[in-house]
Formats: structure tokens, sequence, C-alpha cells
């Protein structure tokens, strides 16, 4: 039976181009959600996730026929000592409300990035919720996981390469819905935030968790230069209408795919993903190179004779693959990602 898991666009099913990870003036970012929203909106976005540094602020206003406005935050845990390194290790995760009636957070602290000023008036946190003081530990995220679920929260762990973390730290994290493949606004800064790697490295150690794409914007670099840290990073989310829950079903059911570009590049395009009788076949938008990976030693690859593209690649996959995903790279090198589809759940 022919299963579809990325639609074609059609009449009913649209992809909207969505930013999950932002800061604005509410935090350390320069401009106020107002404007963010003005300036996604030109740049082809339907929708951001507002995520702002430990202050969960919603947006609700923001949100109309064309845009919707995803309510969220960031939270950190950080090493308390370094122990005679010259870092410390630190863990970013954002929170994403999967329902707009949210009006709350899941932990109370005072923001460290709060830095209120007469354009962004004053968010009161509220005082009856537990307080917890964060530790760096496995338990504790692992606990703000757990509660964040509970708490009806979209999970999502950030630029590992920033946070100076590496397979003995995030191995231990359980339970997040999806991790950053590539984190835009950290590129723009110089680090390498390319991270299959890691998000094999989840994979292979049995756990079902998504990829994204995200900017990470701050917009401390003006849209004119070439090091805009905004339009970057992104996820297309197919679902039959423009509307918050919606867009966030589509979220916590994996209906949707990420891509890497500029603002002056829109990255790969996946048109479709189906998959039948042990083989995925996958259209796209003109690609150098389509390559599928798998959990073992065993990857595939449909590449363009040189001066051609392909638009199109069919790949055997067996249960014996646990896992595949696919990259589509295009001829300025970027990339858009599929996230990773489990065989137990392909074959009958």
């Amino acid at each position: 039976m022919k299963k579809i898991l990325l639609p074609e666009e059609n009449e009913i099913t649209k992809y909207y181009r969505a930013n999950l990870h932002c800061h604005t003036k509410i935090s350390d970012g320069r401009k106020l959600p107002a404007q963010i929203k003005e300036d996604y909106m030109a740049h082809g976005y339907s929708v951001v996730a507002f995520t702002d540094h430990d202050t969960f602020a919603c947006h609700n206003e923001l949100t109309d026929e064309n845009f919707v406005a995803l309510n969220g935050y960031e939270l950190e845990a950080d090493e308390d000592d370094n122990h005679g390194k010259n870092f410390r290790y630190t863990t970013h995760i954002c929170y994403v409300a999967l329902d707009p009636d949210r009006d709350t957070g899941v932990f109370h602290r005072p923001s460290k990035f709060y830095w209120p000023n007469k354009e962004n008036p004053q968010f009161e946190c509220d005082i009856t919720l537990t307080h917890h003081e964060r530790s760096y530990t496995p338990e504790f995220i692992n606990f703000m996981t757990e509660k964040a679920h509970e708490e009806g929260f979209f999970v999502t762990y950030n630029h590992p390469a920033w946070s100076v973390e590496s397979y003995p730290q995030y191995i231990n994290y359980k339970g997040m819905d999806a991790m950053e493949i590539s984190n835009y606004g950290c590129v723009i800064d110089g680090y390498d935030e390319d991270n299959g790697h890691c998000y094999d490295d989840f994979l292979r150690n049995g756990q079902k968790l998504y990829c994204i794409a995200t900017d990470d914007n701050h917009n401390g670099h003006p849209d004119d230069s070439q090091y805009s840290d905004s339009y970057g990073g992104y996820v297309m989310i197919a679902a039959d209408k423009l509307e918050y829950r919606t867009i966030t079903k589509a979220l916590k059911d994996g209906m949707f795919y990420s891509s890497t570009g500029t603002y002056r590049h829109v990255g790969p395009k996946i048109l479709s993903l189906t998959f039948e009788d042990g083989k995925v076949t996958i259209k796209t938008s003109p690609a150098k190179r389509i390559n599928l990976m798998t959990c073992r030693r065993r990857c595939l690859i449909e590449e363009a004779p040189y001066g051609e593209y392909v638009n199109e690649a069919t790949f055997n996959v067996s249960k014996d693959d646990r896992w595949f995903r696919i990259n589509v790279h295009d001829d300025a090198g970027y990339k858009a990602h599929t996230n990773a589809y489990f065989t137990e759940d392909l074959f009958e």
C-alpha cells in the first residue's frame, strides 16, 4: 500500500514556511514582535515561533488569516563550574505551545536576558508557578522535557555546536520532539551547525525525533548584508489551513521538511515523499544530488551529470535499515532534509 509521507501541494494541502526559533526585544533580539512579523511575511513566511529567552509571552494578536504567531520561549541549563576548562557546557531548549490559549510557561525564573525598555513593557512572571532551580544534568534536562510535554509544548534541542555539547552530553537527553539539524544564526557567527551526525546519533540510539532548520535570529545584522541572521533556516509545514492548532498538529505529526538557504537564496524544495513496496520516492526542485542515509553502513545517492539536474529519486529500503532520511542538495550547496522514517512503521 502506498503511504504518503509528505504530500504534494494541491488545492487542499499547502506548505507554509516557518521559523521555529526567533528572538525579539523581549529578550536579546533587536526588533519588536510586530516588526518580525512584517519582515518575515515580506520574505514568504507564514509562521514564526517567538521563543525569547526564559520569558513566555503570548503573541496571539499577531495571528491573522495570513500569519500564525506561535507562542513559546527558550530555556537553558548551564554548567555551574567549568572544572578547569575555558568554557562551560550549556543546553538550550525551545518550547512551543501547542494551543494558543496556553498563557503560562513551565518553569519560573526571571530572565537574565530580559532587558525592559520603553518599547517593551515589563512582562510579569506568574508567581504561582513552581520555581525550579536548574542544573546541568541529564536528569534535570529530561525532567524539563517531561514537564513541557505534560503542559502541552513542542520541545526542540538547539545548536549543539554553539553549546559546545557533543555525544557524551546530548545522547543522554530523552524524549524531545525535534533537534536543530541546522541553526542559521550560529552558522552566520562561524559555528559548524550542520548537525546531521548529531541527528544520526539520536536515531541510532533508538530515539524517534524530528529534525528542524531554524534561524535563531536576533536581527543583529542589517537585511542588506550577506551576514543577515534571518531567512536561512526554516521548515515547510504541510497543512490544510493556516490555523494555530492545525500548524502545531502538523509539527507533532512530522508533516514537514526542513531547508536551508539565505535571504537571497531559497533553499531546495521537497515536492512529495512516498513509500510503497519497499521503495521510497522523492520529488524535488532541481537538485545536484539526492542522498538517502540509513541506520547502518548503507547509503544511496542519485547525482546529476555535470551541468544537469535531478528532480526525482527512488531508493530501495529494507526492514534492516531501521530508519532512513534523505538530503537534497542544490547547486549552491544548500540542503533540504526530510525527517527520519522508521521501517517498523512502514512495513506491514
